[in-house]
C-alpha cells in the first residue's frame, strides 16, 4: 500500500473528498504516519510537492501519470511524520508557479524536515509609498499571478479612481490588503470601457471594491464592476461604500415623493452571489439606521461609524478637559450620544418660525467650554452655522464641529473659513438679507473624514479643517 504510486492515488482521492467539505480559504494539511520498517523511494525535487494539488484532480493510477506520481511525494528515511500543506486555490498550485509560490521547509517539533510548503514573498509584487498618507507606509499591487501568497489570507482591493489615495492608505495600513489593477476608460459614445487586469489571480481570493457614489454619473460604471467580480470565481466579495449619498432621502413626506435611498439599496441588493454567499456592504454613518431594511437578502449591510476617530482626536486637544459635545438636533443626539458617555452633552433643537427654522438650546450648559458639534453629514452648513452662533452667544469659549461626510456642494465649505473682525461685522447684515445663517462665529476646528474624496482633497491643510482618514478603520472592517 505504501508504494509511492498507490499512495499518491489514495491521497488524491482523500484530498478531493476533504476539499468538498472545506471553505475555499482554508489550507488542507495532510499528515502521514510512516512505520520505520517501510523503505521509500526518494526522487523528489524541491518544487514537486507543491504540484500535488494541481495533479490531485486528475492524477490517478492510469499509466500516463505513473511517472509523475512517483515524483510527487518524498518520505523520510526512517519512521516518523511529515506534513503536506496543500493550498486550496487551484491557480496557486500549478506546476509552473510552484517554484515561485513556495519553498520546502521542514517541520515537526520545531525542527526542520522535508514535506511542508511555507509560502514565500510575492516575487513580482509592486510596493510603494502611499501618496494618500504623505508617502508613509508601503502597499502591494497585483502585477501577475504570482503576487498572492499560496497560503495567505490576502484581500484584493479594487477601487474607483477617485478613491486611489484612500485605497493606497488602506493597503498601507494592512499587510493583508493587496491593490487590484483595473482599466477605467470610456468609449467614444461615453459608455464605460472597463477591464480587470490579471483576473485569474483573484480566483478563490477575498475581493473588496471601494465604491464612490458621490457623483451620480459614475454609479453605472461602478455597478458594472460590482456585478462582474462575483462571477470571477472569487471566494467572497465585499463592497465598501464610505458615503451612502441618498441616505437623507429615506422617506416620503408627501404622495409622489420618491425615496431614492430605497432605489440605491435595491440596486446594490442585485449584486450576484459569490462562492462565499451574499455580498457584504460596509457603509459609514448612514443617515438613518432603519435603511438597513431597504436591502435585500443578497447583500449584508454592515454599518460602521467614523465617530471613534473624533474621540481619539479629542483626547489630543490641549483643552481636552473642557470639551463638551453638542448635537444640532434630537436626531443627532439619539444617534451619537452613546459614543460619548464620558462627555457632558449640549442638545439643540430646531423650531419653526413661519417659513424659517430657528435653532434653540434644549438642554446643557456650554458657557466657558470648548463645544464640539457632532453630526453625520454637512451639506450647505446652514444648521451648523446657526448652532455655532447660538452657542457662542450663550458663552461657549470655543466652537468646533465634526461631520463624517463633508458633502459641501458648490464649495460651500468656504463659508467656514476664518474671518477677520472687520469682515465679521459686515457678514451678518449680508447673510440676514440673503436669509442665511451668520458666519460671524469662527470655528476652532472642523473635522471631516475622507469619505467624499474631492472635498477632502480641497480642504486638506486649510484652516479650520482637518481630515481624519477612514483607511485603518476600513482595513480592519474588510479583514478576513
Amino acid at each position: 500500500f505504501f508504494h509511492t504510486r498507490r499512495l499518491h492515488s489514495f491521497l488524491c482521492s482523500s484530498i478531493q473528498k476533504a476539499r468538498a467539505c472545506m471553505p475555499p480559504s482554508l489550507v488542507l494539511r495532510v499528515r502521514l504516519s510512516v512505520p520505520s520498517s517501510v523503505s521509500c523511494r526518494r526522487s523528489v525535487s524541491s518544487h514537486s510537492i507543491s504540484s500535488s494539488s494541481a495533479h490531485s484532480a486528475r492524477c490517478h493510477s492510469s499509466a500516463r501519470h505513473r511517472s509523475s506520481a512517483r515524483r510527487l511525494f518524498s518520505l523520510p528515511h526512517s519512521g516518523g511524520h511529515f506534513h503536506l500543506r496543500v493550498p486550496t486555490s487551484p491557480f496557486h498550485s500549478a506546476p509552473a508557479q510552484s517554484s515561485h509560490l513556495g519553498r520546502l521547509m521542514t517541520t515537526g517539533g520545531g525542527t526542520t524536515g522535508p514535506g511542508a510548503i511555507v509560502s514565500s514573498g510575492a516575487p513580482g509584487a509592486t510596493t510603494g509609498g502611499s501618496p494618500g498618507n504623505g508617502g508613509q507606509g508601503k502597499f502591494r499591487k497585483i502585477n501577475s499571478l504570482f503576487d498572492l501568497k499560496a497560503t495567505s489570507r490576502d484581500t484584493v482591493l479594487f477601487y474607483h479612481p477617485q478613491y486611489q489615495s484612500l485605497a493606497e492608505s488602506i493597503a498601507s495600513a494592512s499587510e493583508n490588503v493587496v491593490l487590484g489593477d483595473m482599466r477605467w476608460a470610456s468609449f467614444p459614445d461615453g459608455f464605460p470601457n472597463l477591464y480587470v487586469h490579471h483576473a485569474s489571480a483573484i480566483r478563490n481570493q477575498h475581493v473588496c471594491f471601494l465604491a464612490d457614489f458621490h457623483d451620480p454619473s459614475t454609479i453605472f460604471e461602478q455597478l458594472s464592476v460590482m456585478f462582474a467580480i462575483p462571477r470571477m470565481y472569487v471566494a467572497s466579495f465585499t463592497v465598501v461604500l464610505p458615503f451612502f449619498p441618498t441616505g437623507t432621502l429615506e422617506r416620503m413626506e408627501d404622495e409622489g415623493d420618491i425615496a431614492t435611498a430605497s432605489t440605491l439599496a435595491r440596486m446594490l441588493s442585485s449584486i450576484p452571489l459569490s462562492r462565499g454567499g451574499p455580498t457584504s456592504c460596509v457603509i459609514y454613518d448612514i443617515h438613518a439606521l432603519q435603511e438597513r431594511f431597504y436591502f435585500g437578502d443578497n447583500i449584508m449591510p454592515v454599518f460602521m461609524s467614523g465617530v471613534p476617530l473624533l474621540r481619539q482626536r479629542l483626547r489630543e486637544l490641549p483643552d481636552a478637559s473642557d470639551v463638551v459635545v453638542a448635537y444640532p438636533d434630537e436626531g443627532a443626539h439619539k444617534r451619537f450620544h452613546a459614543f460619548f458617555p464620558d462627555y457632558h452633552a449640549v442638545v439643540c433643537t430646531k423650531v419653526r418660525d413661519g417659513a424659517k427654522r430657528i435653532v434653540r438650546l434644549k438642554e446643557g450648559e456650554p458657557k466657558g467650554k470648548h463645544v464640539v458639534i457632532v453630526d453625520d453629514l454637512v451639506q450647505s452648513g446652514g444648521t451648523l452655522l446657526e448652532c455655532a452662533r447660538l452657542l457662542s452667544s450663550i458663552g461657549a469659549k470655543r466652537v468646533s464641529a465634526y461631520a463624517t461626510h463633508g458633502v459641501f456642494p458648490n464649495e460651500s465649505w468656504k463659508r467656514f473659513l476664518p474671518t477677520s473682525s472687520e469682515e465679521a461685522s459686515t457678514v451678518p447684515a449680508k447673510r440676514a438679507h440673503d436669509g442665511a445663517a451668520s458666519a460671524s462665529c469662527n470655528f476652532a476646528y472642523f473635522w471631516i473624514t475622507d469619505s467624499v474624496p474631492h472635498v477632502a482633497s480641497a480642504v486638506r491643510g486649510v484652516e479650520p479643517f482637518e481630515v481624519l482618514s477612514l483607511a485603518e478603520s476600513i482595513a480592519n472592517a474588510i479583514q478576513i
